[in-house]
């Protein structure tokens, strides 16, 4: 296989950033993959997350994008701020309070099972609250394990308990040193007039429209990875599709307890179907992992690259991980040394 480190070649995107923290984070590296992608007519990324690449493709562009994460939260803010940008963010809109943090956490807990059913089974359903508390909550809340359920603090008799069944939540202070994260370092338009908490909420609310018509017309499910990659789905915006396959990378190699819906294996199964349609010229794929992780066929090549310090690596397997990010890119994707070798969309 072929082996190409970071240039650090600039490609023109339109700089949007999801509006939450996210582990492992592929932001950095967006334009690389873009420019091995190249002008296709429809892109998939299974594992959605903070969508970080496809906010970062480069436009103008046409066909169709879908997008898909297992964790019924994710699928649920990008639809619902789709949909109602404003109502997500007044729900999001709210300062940093311990209390609140974890009485909401344990709120949304409550509502994870529903909202993943009703998710799955109409694919224009959201609900703008449980949007605007997740990402209030996820940018407050310090590491990973935001509405996993994994902790002994429950609600009984709507009273903060403590309890054994380990099914609650953990009780943590928010983020105090900092203005914390996400939402709660939203930046107002510099050519605002409003002071103090006008300018901050016009803000939060500019960002969230930016982002809304940006997802326009993306496509978002809620499931396991494969339902996006069928035929049907991978030949909708027409002969030529990107797949972007970030899936949580093997527990032997990671934190473990860095999403809220995480899944030993998940990553041999993306390798297998990635394999499986490796040779097929209407696909270019990219497969991300570390290091040793995946053994890839003749023709793939392997991009190695260094993650950023922060969130996305605050454990310390991860922060030790961090120079050992690969992603291995299909046999049909577009040789970097020959940019003008494009697909027609």
């Amino acid at each position: 296989m072929q082996s190409n480190r970071m240039t650090g070649a600039k490609t023109s995107m339109k700089k949007l950033k999801a509006p939450f923290p996210w582990f492992g984070g592929k932001s950095k590296v967006a334009s690389e993959v873009w420019r091995r992608f190249g002008d296709v007519s429809g892109y998939i990324e299974p594992f959605a997350g903070t969508c970080a690449v496809l906010l970062c493709r480069p436009t103008p562009f046409k066909g169709v994008e879908t997008v898909n994460d297992a964790d019924g939260f994710v699928s649920n803010f990008w639809r619902a701020l789709r949909a109602d940008p404003d109502a997500v963010a007044e729900h999001a809109d709210w300062p940093v309070n311990e209390a609140d943090l974890h009485a909401r956490h344990l709120w949304l807990l409550g509502q994870r099972e529903p909202m993943t059913e009703r998710l799955m089974g109409d694919p224009d359903w959201y609900d703008a609250k449980i949007a605007g508390w997740w990402v209030w909550g996820i940018s407050a809340w310090i590491g990973g394990g935001w509405c996993s359920g994994n902790g002994p603090w429950q609600s009984v008799g709507g009273v903060f308990t403590k309890g054994d069944s380990g099914k609650g939540v953990r009780q943590k202070l928010p983020h105090l040193s900092n203005y914390g994260q996400g939402v709660h370092r939203q930046r107002p338009h510099l050519g605002d007039s409003g002071i103090g908490v006008h300018r901050q909420h016009d803000g939060l609310h500019a960002w969230m429209q930016d982002l809304a018509a940006r997802f326009r017309r993306v496509r978002v499910a809620c499931g396991d990875f494969t339902r996006v990659l069928g035929p049907s789905v991978r030949t909708a915006g027409g002969k030529s599709c990107a797949v972007f396959l970030d899936p949580p990378y093997d527990l032997a190699i990671r934190d473990k307890g860095c999403y809220a819906t995480d899944s030993d294996g998940v990553a041999v199964r993306a390798r297998e179907w990635a394999v499986e349609h490796g040779n097929d010229q209407s696909i270019r794929i990219a497969l991300c992992g570390y290091q040793g992780e995946h053994a890839m066929p003749d023709g793939w090549s392997c991009y190695e690259w260094s993650a950023a310090s922060g969130y996305s690596r605050d454990g310390s397997r991860g922060q030790s991980n961090r120079s050992l990010e690969r992603i291995w890119f299909s046999p049909h994707c577009l040789n970097p040394k020959h940019e003008g070798q494009l697909w027609s969309a």
